[in-house]
């Protein structure tokens, strides 16, 4: 929505690609979107950069005529996939009221619901396109988009709120580990003490920072958040770990050895005996994958990578030693 903004903001139109179906494999799975602009610059990715220059071809008479359109890529023949991609191309032009929902919904965490109609066939019809539904209530990508048409197809998707990953604490590896996250597209908030003189900027990629002043921090913590506890320092870890007692979001991380974890642990038990052992044991603690890390930078990967596999329910091993496919079905 950022960049249809800026584009809007210079006049520029947009057509909005989402793969809506798929058969066999492919680099990238249904409910991807890329946001084509008519000067030809493209933000998102529909496959590995193989699919991109032909969407773009055929978004043209989108552009031209403004009628949605169906697509059809068969790698099989040109790839190495070897699968069939349906991509809905459509005119991306919501409702100012769309826009100033969206920016709700993304405030407050909101999860969406994406409805696309769309039909199996290389062809362009007035009723393809999608709509987002909140509440009972559909916004559609296009103020002209017929809601009440019968789709031949309908691909839905359910979007919880933005992945969000906090990092307690302000040192160059909290640097390192915000930079990737955010260019993975997870919101990343940072958490420092008011007294270290830190600011947002010294973040990049950082969405919220939060220069804390209290013994007693409040952290906004749900299932679509990982929380990262790395302030180099015992005291600091201590406090929020009594803040964080009663928490239980996506992923637990602490950075530091198991000695430093085991001894944090007893003094949290001497000051809050009635914590109870499922918040303890869900603590990562060290944070990461044992990869061989060193560097911040290595060490970013390493907690990153752990983080996935723990949210997306995953035991890790290479990949050549799986199984079936890459992806689930």
């Amino acid at each position: 929505m950022s960049a249809y903004r800026d584009a809007a903001g210079q006049g520029k139109s947009c057509v909005l690609a989402t793969v809506v179906a798929l058969e066999g494999s492919s680099y990238r799975r249904p409910g991807v979107r890329m946001l084509i602009l008519e000067d030809g610059k493209m933000i998102g990715a529909v496959s590995g950069g193989c699919v991109e220059k032909e969407v773009y071809r055929q978004a043209e008479s989108v552009f031209k005529n403004g009628i949605p359109k169906v697509m059809t890529y068969d790698g099989r023949y040109r790839l190495g996939c070897e699968g069939i991609l349906y991509i809905l191309l459509e005119p991306f032009q919501p409702a100012h009221q769309t826009l100033e929902q969206f920016w709700h919904w993304a405030a407050q965490r909101t999860p969406l619901h994406i409805h696309s109609h769309f039909e199996r066939a290389h062809e362009t019809n007035h009723s393809f396109g999608s709509y987002i539904t909140v509440s009972g209530k559909q916004y559609p990508f296009r103020e002209a988009f017929p809601l009440e048409a019968t789709p031949p197809e309908v691909y839905e998707q359910h979007l919880p709120p933005c992945f969000r990953l906090v990092l307690i604490g302000g040192e160059h590896d909290t640097v390192q580990l915000a930079n990737l996250a955010a260019g993975v597209g997870w919101e990343v908030t940072v958490v420092t003490e008011a007294r270290e003189e830190k600011h947002i900027k010294d973040f990049p990629g950082v969405t919220h920072f939060i220069a804390n002043d209290s013994d007693t921090p409040e952290l906004d913590v749900d299932t679509e958040t990982a929380v990262v506890l790395m302030t180099h320092s015992f005291v600091k870890d201590l406090k929020y770990l009594i803040a964080l007692k009663n928490k239980y979001p996506a992923y637990f991380g602490l950075l530091g050895p198991s000695r430093r974890r085991e001894k944090l642990f007893n003094e949290l038990l001497e000051r809050e005996p009635d914590v109870e052992d499922a918040f303890l044991s869900q603590i990562h603690g060290p944070a990461g994958l044992d990869v061989g890390a060193e560097t911040p930078q290595e060490i970013a990967v390493s907690i990153l990578a752990e983080i996935l596999a723990t949210t997306r329910e995953k035991t890790v091993i290479p990949l050549r030693e799986k199984l079936g496919t890459i992806h689930a079905r």
